[in-house]
C-alpha cells in the first residue's frame, strides 16, 4: 500500500513539474485588442434643434428683439397699483423718460407674471439727497412678488450690509458697492431662477439670482433663502408658480427707466 502511495505522489509531482516547465517557456496569453470606433467630427455635432435667432440691441442696455418692454418712458400700461390691482399705476412719468415713485401711493406691479427671467432695469436716487441709511432713496425690486433685490442710495451712505444697494434684502450682502453718485443712473442686469417645489409643497430647489450693478458682478448665482422679511428668518412657507414683478414705494422719490425682461 505504501509503495502505491509513493508512486502516485511521484506521478502527480511529475505532472505538476511538466506543466510548470511548459508555462515558463510558453508566451503569456493576451486577448486581442479591440480597436475603438474611429471618431469623426460630426459625431459630436448637435444640429437640432436649431438655435432661435433674435436681433440684439444696437446700444448696450437697450432691449433685444425678444424682450418684453415693461417701461420705455411713454406710459405705465404694463403696470397696476398694488393697493388696488384693478387700477392703473399712479407713479409720475417725467419728460417721457422715467417714472418716479409717488410717496404714499403704494407700490406698483406688472400685469404679467414671470418665473425664470432676465431683467434689465435702470434706477436713480431722488434728485435731492435727504436723510441717511435706509431712508435715502429706498425702494426694491421684488421677483415673484416675494424676493427683494434692494434699491437704495448707497453712495457714501453706510447702512447694514445686507440692506444696501444690490443686496438680496436681509439675505445676501453684495460682493462690492458699485454705486454711482446721486443724479447719475444705476443699472441692474439680473438673471433670476424661480424656486421649484416638490409634490408635497416642500422646497426642492431655492430661487437663485445673479446681479450685475453698473456692469459689475455683485451677486454670483446665490441661493435665495426664502420670502423677504424685515423681521425674522427667511423661508419658503408655501409653494407658488409664476408671479408679478413689483417695485416698492418706500416713501422716497426713487426713479426708474428702461425696464425690459426676457422669459427664460
Amino acid at each position: 500500500m505504501k509503495s502505491n502511495l509513493n508512486k502516485n505522489c511521484l506521478l502527480l509531482f511529475a505532472i505538476f513539474y511538466s506543466v510548470f516547465a511548459m508555462s515558463q517557456n510558453a508566451d503569456i496569453y493576451t486577448p486581442p485588442e479591440v480597436s475603438p470606433m474611429p471618431m469623426k467630427p460630426e459625431m459630436t455635432e448637435i444640429w437640432e434643434p436649431e438655435v432661435a435667432i433674435i436681433i440684439p440691441a444696437k446700444k448696450i442696455g437697450d432691449a433685444p428683439s425678444d424682450a418684453i418692454i415693461l417701461f420705455d418712458g411713454k406710459n405705465l400700461n404694463q403696470w397696476v397699483s398694488q393697493k388696488d390691482t384693478s387700477k392703473e399705476a399712479s407713479w409720475k412719468i417725467i419728460n417721457n423718460d422715467y417714472m418716479e415713485v409717488v410717496p404714499g401711493s403704494g407700490g406698483i406691479e406688472t400685469k404679467m407674471k414671470f418665473g425664470d427671467c432676465q431683467l434689465h432695469i435702470e434706477w436713480s436716487a431722488p434728485d435731492v439727497v435727504v436723510g441717511g441709511g435706509q431712508s435715502r432713496g429706498n425702494s426694491g425690486i421684488f421677483f415673484q412678488n416675494r424676493y427683494e433685490l434692494q434699491v437704495l442710495d448707497s453712495y457714501d451712505n453706510r447702512t447694514y450690509s445686507n440692506g444696501q444697494a444690490g443686496s438680496i434684502y436681509k439675505d445676501y450682502v453684495p460682493l462690492v458697492n458699485a454705486m454711482k453718485p446721486p443724479l447719475e443712473w444705476n443699472v441692474y442686469d439680473v438673471i433670476y431662477t424661480a424656486p421649484r417645489f416638490k409634490a408635497d409643497g416642500k422646497i426642492d430647489s431655492p430661487a437663485r439670482i445673479t446681479v450685475l450693478h453698473n456692469g459689475v458682478l455683485i451677486q454670483n448665482n446665490v441661493s435665495i433663502n426664502g420670502l423677504t422679511q424685515y423681521i425674522g428668518l427667511h423661508n419658503y412657507p408655501s409653494p407658488h408658480g409664476e408671479d408679478v414683478i413689483s417695485l416698492q414705494d418706500h416713501n422716497n422719490k426713487t426713479q426708474f427707466r428702461n425696464i425690459w425682461i426676457r422669459k427664460l
